[in-house]
């Protein structure tokens, strides 16, 4: 049986709490993830989706509830603490980049997450570079040609594929990707999925995936989720996921 990665417990957070303005943005959720189970989020804004993911990446605490990875009781963790095992990759390619910083120094970067953080220029000898650049060339964009270049100059999809190949880099107990291709022009986008799936599927990671868009959520992953009023709504999995359609996935947005 796949070992449990992710558990959340009766899952809650409410803002404004006492006042006018008080209103449950995560309703008591109880979710299970699988080592290895890559699965798409979907959901309307407001839905609960960025919720979740901040309160699992630690940048938002629960009111009550819990949170375990790995075992682990992590509720009350710091963001920071959960970069130990814990990688996000957000949809602004700007975010989670240096970008004074060239391409292989930012891998380097990488190597050390939930480490101190000193950059030693040292450790960027041409075996590393090598190295680097084998990585880069599954991105299938060019960014193994600008290894030296600074990653403020890059294009939005190498810079974003950067971004993944930095959250990548350690194998994460846990990934997250929030709308990590939205910004990003349809063949972009395209590509990037397609190796973010390579990448999911060849190290075994344990992934979610926001989106919004409908074909990539049925195309990739092995499970769906569709949040609505801070909840989870529909859990598929398996055969189920794989016989659903985008006019089955429309007919329920359409009922909020």
């Amino acid at each position: 049986m796949p070992k449990e990665i992710l558990k959340l417990v009766d899952a809650t957070v409410i803002v404004n709490p006492g006042t006018s303005e008080e209103k449950m943005i995560l309703d008591h959720v109880n979710f299970r993830l699988a080592e290895g189970e890559f699965v798409t989020v979907l959901g309307s804004n407001g839905a609960g989706k960025s919720t979740l993911f901040n309160v699992i990446a630690g940048s938002l605490m629960l009111t009550s509830g819990q949170i375990l990875v790995d075992g682990k009781d992590v509720t009350h963790l710091s963001e920071t603490q959960r970069t130990a095992f814990l990688a996000r990759v957000f949809q602004d390619p700007k975010v989670g980049t240096a970008p004074r910083m060239t391409v292989a120094e930012n891998l380097l970067l990488a190597e050390r997450r939930g480490q101190r953080r000193r950059l030693r220029n040292r450790g960027l000898t041409e075996e590393k570079k090598a190295e680097f650049a084998k990585v880069a060339d599954t991105m299938g964009n060019g960014l193994a040609t600008r290894l030296d270049m600074d990653t403020g100059d890059l294009s939005g999809g190498q810079r974003q594929a950067l971004s993944f190949l930095m959250a990548t880099r350690q194998n994460p107990t846990l990934l997250l990707l929030d709308e990590h291709t939205a910004a990003l022009d349809p063949k972009t986008s395209a590509q990037l999925m397609q190796a973010t799936d390579q990448r999911i599927q060849a190290d075994g990671l344990t992934a979610l995936m926001i989106t919004h868009n409908l074909e990539d959520s049925l195309k990739y992953g092995n499970r769906l989720l569709i949040m609505s009023a801070g909840k989870i709504d529909v859990d598929v999995t398996g055969d189920e996921k794989m016989h659903l359609t985008i006019p089955e996935l429309l007919e329920h947005f359409n009922r909020y």
